[in-house]
């Protein structure tokens, strides 16, 4: 967690609802085999057909879009009962959750962030649902808490989120979210005394930048929900930027921008570290390719002015020496350069850093260098260069993985980064500005030893000869056999790159011999701009073709079988696998979609699923649009009489990323449909959201039901279960 001035605002923020629970006996039972019968619950069902463009769609399960209708809280809770009773009979599930505790149960620190000579850093025990945010006056000096999430509230479903600290270091700006949402309030603390002051600001969708003086911060709003009910399930347009003085209500706030005649942008805003500028960017939906606006802070009152247009490329401004600014661009560089622009003749601009064959992941000014991270083969290479854009280095990483946080404050002569792989895990560096080199700083302690499992990076061609890298991470020792169970993950979609991360969960995956395969496939950034568009809109049937070749490579060189390979996503990701199983459920061993976006023709009716248009298209816009996505949208491309794989589907009541009636259609449609013996199961977590500040107990108990899961799908056995979890 790092404290800075400028934080990012452009946020995807989604649909939800609250559900009232209770049991009512209406069920209909299914027999699925000789050895077990569920008894799906009845879900509530209409008549409903919509016309899109002359062609007649049934909608039945529409009324499941009630999500607080005493119907659909019925079906929640019965849903919700059988997936538990399934859970809870699997032998292995007590097991693997113990030992699930036991892997996550270890020290855990964020890299510490400086900010006028004092350092935040974030600190977790083991299995603290939230990690508590520390500072002190050096490194060697007992840190403080600063702020502990775990007391805000009993079963750590108030979660810290965005953190922001005043150039004086003296106060910190901080949110907090309460189940998931994405709804934030926002407080000021004061650092010495560990207090806050009067400051409350409710129903915020970002913020935290400081002005320059520390009086007061620059954050965003949309209009204001009646109650907390309808704010699960409020519209979310017409965002606006406020400037908020510290000591003073929110009511008496000033109005920074807005765009009235634009209302489903996204406006965000950050200041320069020397205080004189505030860059806006207007971004329409999840679009990247952003405008970009400057307001001068030197001159009360100053104009806001266009320095770019919306809708030509990304535009992300680094720093500035007086009225040049520095801007990390894809105008005319898909895979990202770094040009410089004079504020007072921005008609034109001058390219320090190229473009070059590995995209831009991220770049940050300090002092007057750039540290910029390319993409290369899906995993992290950071490279230096001067002002001029002269190469200084290239900066030695521990491995093949990923980072984080590199990056300060420009006036900073140190700063701190993780970097972490799928079989390391998290570990803090502290890199010196003058040397040039890094130093290892912290690593955690662990209860088990990484130098046991390995990855490797294999390429593979998928259906249209486009090669696509793959990586594998298991035990060493494993044999290509077709025997090995084989979580198959990935996202493929709005520009969002799927790098290596640890996670000690999959530890224990890997000790029932399992295989976690991740490929990077398109409609991310591995690989720059071209490689986001060949997976988006008319071209996303690209994205699961790449997603089945995948599955089909793994079984084709024996890493894995159809019996034993499952496949998994979550959000954008839960829709890859609702397209895949469906397209070809007989390729899959297990499915697991998780807060996905299933129903492609009325996605954009959801709060801001709007925004989501920029990368899918819209069904009411053209019979074409509505072609390409009723063809490939997951619910309405399941079918009667097709023996579907075993299915975990989950979402939670309060995702207002993804409404959970996504989830809850699918679910109902395939429970319907199936004509196999696999169990289609739906899980709605209460007092959740989408993912973000998700407490670890919740996490680990999913977890263990995913597992379980796919331990009785892909008959994973005894002994292998044993030998993961008898530690």
């Amino acid at each position: 967690m790092l404290p800075s001035r400028s934080l990012p605002i452009r946020l995807l923020p989604l649909a939800c609802a609250a559900l009232a629970i209770f049991v009512s006996p209406l069920v209909s039972p299914v027999t699925t085999s000789a050895a077990t019968t569920f008894a799906y619950p009845q879900a509530p069902k209409s008549d409903h057909v919509d016309d899109y463009h002359g062609v007649k769609v049934p909608d039945p399960y529409r009324p499941l879009e009630d999500v607080d209708a005493a119907a659909t809280a019925t079906w929640v809770a019965q849903e919700n009962a059988l997936t538990r009773s399934y859970m809870d009979a699997i032998p292995a599930r007590g097991k693997i959750l113990a030992r699930l505790k036991t892997l996550n149960d270890y020290e855990k620190f964020g890299a510490p962030g400086v900010v006028a000579g004092r350092y935040f850093f974030s600190k977790n025990t083991g299995l603290q649902n939230q990690s508590i945010l520390y500072w002190s006056t050096s490194l060697d000096a007992a840190p403080k808490v600063l702020i502990d999430p775990n007391t805000l509230s009993a079963d750590g479903t108030i979660a810290l989120g965005a953190t922001s600290v005043s150039d004086d270091g003296k106060l910190l700006a901080y949110s907090t979210q309460v189940s998931g949402s994405d709804w934030q309030t926002w407080h000021v603390r004061n650092i010495e005394k560990g207090a806050d002051l009067s400051d409350v600001l409710t129903w915020t969708s970002g913020g935290g930048s400081w002005k320059k003086d520390g009086s007061g911060f620059y954050y965003s709003t949309y209009p204001k929900p009646t109650d907390e009910r309808s704010a699960l399930k409020a519209a979310k347009d017409h965002q606006k930027v406020w400037f908020h003085k510290i000591g003073t209500p929110q009511s008496a706030d000033g109005l920074v921008y807005e765009r009235n005649d634009q209302p489903k942008w996204f406006i965000g805003a950050r200041t320069s570290d020397d205080g004189a500028y505030l860059f806006l960017t207007l971004s329409d939906g999840t679009s990247i390719k952003n405008g970009l606006l400057v307001q001068d802070l030197r001159t009360p009152n100053a104009p806001v002015k266009e320095i770019r247009p919306i809708g030509v490329a990304q535009w992300s401004v680094l720093g500035n020496d007086g009225s040049t600014i520095y801007v990390e661009t894809t105008n005319g560089a898909p895979n990202g350069k770094i040009v410089a622009i004079d504020l007072a003749a921005p008609t034109t601009e001058r390219t320090l850093v190229a473009e070059s064959k590995d995209a831009m992941e991220g770049t940050s000014l300090v002092g007057n260098t750039f540290f910029t991270s390319y993409l290369h083969d899906a995993h992290a290479v950071v490279r230096a260069f001067d002002l001029t854009g002269k190469l200084v280095k290239e900066i030695a990483l521990p491995g093949i993985g990923s980072i984080s946080g590199f990056g300060t404050r420009r006036a900073n002569t140190e700063f701190y980064y993780t970097y972490t792989s799928y079989t390391v895990p998290p570990s803090v560096y502290r890199f010196d500005v003058a040397t040039m080199a890094s130093t290892l700083y912290r690593a955690p302690k662990l209860a088990f030893d990484p130098n046991a499992y390995m990855s490797e990076q294999v390429f593979y061609a998928s259906k249209d000869g486009t090669k696509i890298p793959l990586i594998l991470t298991y035990k060493k020792g494993l044999k290509k056999d077709g025997t090995a169970p084989t979580i198959l993950y990935a996202y493929g979609g709005f520009n969002i790159s799927v790098l290596p991360a640890f996670s000690p969960s999959r530890i224990a995956w890997m000790d029932m011999g399992g295989i976690y395969a991740v490929p990077n496939i398109r409609g991310g950034a591995e690989y720059g701009q071209a490689w986001h568009e060949a997976g988006m809109m008319e071209k996303k049937q690209n994205v699961f073709d790449d997603f089945i070749a995948a599955a089909k490579f793994l079984i084709s060189e024996k890493y894995t079988s159809t019996p034993k390979l499952a496949i998994s996503g979550g959000s954008n990701g839960g829709l890859l696998v609702g397209a895949a199983m469906t397209q070809h459920p007989e390729l899959f061993g297990a499915a697991l979609p998780a807060v996905g976006v299933m129903d492609m023709l009325r996605f954009q009716k959801f709060t801001v699923g709007y925004a989501w248009t920029t990368e899918y298209g819209n069904a009411d816009a053209s019979l074409a649009e509505f072609n390409y996505l009723h063809a490939y949208s997951p619910l309405h491309n399941i079918k009667p009489g097709v023996k579907y794989p075993p299915t975990l589907v989950s979402t939670a009541d309060h995702d207002d990323r993804v409404f959970p009636a996504h989830s809850f259609k699918f679910a109902a449609t395939l429970q319907a449909d199936q004509a196999g013996p696999a169990p289609v199961l739906i899980t709605i977590e209460t007092k959740a959201g989408h993912g973000a500040g998700k407490p670890i107990s919740k996490q680990l108990e999913e977890t263990a039901d995913t597992y379980a899961f796919l331990v009785k799908s892909l008959g994973i056995g005894d002994a292998m279960v044993a030998a993961a979890t008898t530690r």
